[in-house]
């Protein structure tokens, strides 16, 4: 069995990427500081990029850069950013590619004014509606598939700004959470499936919209309750009104958001606490492949709920036996010499005292291709001095990659998309190897029928155009 990884070392820490995080505020005289520390809270949705757009109630102001919030934004620039009104974007590339062109919020101006707007998801018909679109003479600023949005709004015929946006999004089809800054108000949408999340809070006179709840508790806001799917919330000065844009025939919550996307301080789908699952899956996986060992750890640092959880149900004592650097950046220089396991030895380390003669289980959120696992076990038992390596996972296996806004590698790519768990094993030389049950995972989710879980079953509960590059890998593997 031969699998290869065309990454880079800094790459295949994790093979699965963060999405999107998108952050609102309405009515409040520091719109923009509350945007910038709302992105901060959701920097692990993205790294690429970040923009905030702000309105003074006549004009919109926006300041967007590459990098982290935190070396975007100052003072100097925030000061940029006047008025009681803004949305903020970080961006990990999904569709479109990188870029400055692409990072949002993207704005433009149309016969109803100004428009900007941020965009956690990812269109599926978005290459077949950006064809039509630029048949009839429109031409794109960026390769964002969010730019077809704001295209197809200001090709609307209505007058009335919200029928727009509601024409606009029921021409286009995929995963999509979305706000919209206009002069005077702030408007959210979610995709008649809701498969990202999208929760809205109170905080003083104004009202807050995030991604995760985990933005608000940073800047003391207070939840009131998630955008529903298929609805457009609109908040200006009359309040908050919601209105029916799409109808909804089921609801696809992504199950990935639980296993490894979200904080683990977050609430997500009507409130239901990230860590809460996360330790509840440990505990599943380990009423399904209980092992003998000495101790049991995590690969940090989506694991550790798990891992905790693993812990407390088999009774085998957890422990830190993997150390991260959190401060490495998204570049480094590699010496010329090479250094055995040094991809991911710059970012974890094994605690040898701990790990030395011990039959050790380690406990990941998931395995992708298979090459960041192999270097792990292998880096336990080498460097760590550990006498036996048990891989425990507690997602199901990975077969099928994600097109609805998560950056997964193709299905050819998905080692067990081809390789049953044994060949697996194998390949990444631990002593034993064990996933979480499909069947597992749905039995401790809340209305687990509300979820997709298409990468663990092929089950796609969006629908592709016949000639879109996703349709073409399902019909062709």
């Amino acid at each position: 069995m031969k699998i290869k990884s065309c990454r880079t070392p800094a790459a295949f820490f994790h093979d699965i990427h963060e999405e999107c995080g998108v952050f609102g505020v309405y009515n409040h005289p520091e719109a923009a500081n509350l945007t910038y520390l709302g992105l901060y809270a959701l920097q692990h949705r993205g790294q690429e990029g970040a923009g905030i757009c702000s309105s003074d109630g006549k004009h919109l102001h926006i300041e967007k850069s590459m990098g982290l919030v935190a070396d975007i934004f100052n003072e100097k620039r925030l000061k940029r950013l006047p008025g009681s009104i803004a949305i903020g974007h970080n961006r990990y590339s999904t569709a479109g590619g990188g870029g400055l062109k692409n990072v949002q919020p993207l704005l433009a101006n149309y016969a109803l004014g100004s428009i900007a707007i941020a965009h956690n998801g990812n269109l599926v018909n978005a290459e077949q509606r950006k064809r039509e679109l630029e048949a009839e003479g429109a031409i794109f600023q960026s390769t964002s598939d969010s730019e077809v949005i704001l295209h197809l709004i200001a090709r609307a015929r209505s007058e009335n700004p919200y029928e727009r946006i509601a024409e606009a999004v029921r021409n286009v089809s995929g995963a999509f959470s979305l706000l919209f800054l206009r002069e005077n108000e702030l408007i959210a949408v979610r995709d008649a499936f809701g498969v990202r999340p999208l929760s809205i809070g109170k905080v003083d006179d104004g009202y807050v919209v995030a991604s995760e709840t985990c933005a608000f508790d940073l800047i003391g806001a207070e939840y009131v309750r998630d955008v529903e799917p298929g609805e457009m919330v609109i908040i200006n000065e009359q309040g908050l009104h919601s209105h029916k844009a799409l109808h909804s025939p089921r609801r696809a919550f992504c199950v990935f958001e639980f296993i490894y996307f979200a904080r683990p301080d977050s609430y997500l789908f009507n409130h239901t606490c990230v860590n809460t699952m996360r330790k509840e899956m440990g505990r599943q996986l380990a009423r399904e492949s209980m092992v003998d060992a000495d101790v049991v750890i995590p690969v940090p640092d989506s694991g550790v709920p798990a891992a905790i959880g693993f812990s407390e149900t088999s009774r085998i004592p957890f422990d830190f036996g993997l150390i991260r650097n959190h401060y490495i950046g998204r570049t480094f220089i590699e010496p010329k010499q090479s250094i055995r396991h040094f991809g991911v030895k710059i970012k974890l380390n094994p605690v040898r005292d701990l790990l030395q003669g011990k039959r050790v289980v380690v406990v990941d959120d998931s395995i992708v291709r298979g090459t960041t696992s192999k270097k792990i076990v292998k880096m336990i038992r080498e460097v760590g001095g550990a006498k036996e390596v048990h891989m425990r996972i507690c997602s199901p296996p990975t077969v099928g990659p994600c097109f609805y806004g998560i950056d997964t590698p193709t299905r050819q790519e998905l080692i067990a998309s081809s390789h049953m768990t044994e060949e697996i094993r194998k390949y990444i030389t631990a002593n034993s190897l064990a996933y979480l049950s499909l069947g597992g995972l749905k039995s401790i989710i809340p209305h687990s029928g509300d979820y997709c879980t298409a990468c663990f079953d092929n089950k796609y509960p969006i629908t592709f155009p016949k000639d879109s590059k996703e349709q073409l890998e399902l019909v062709f593997p």
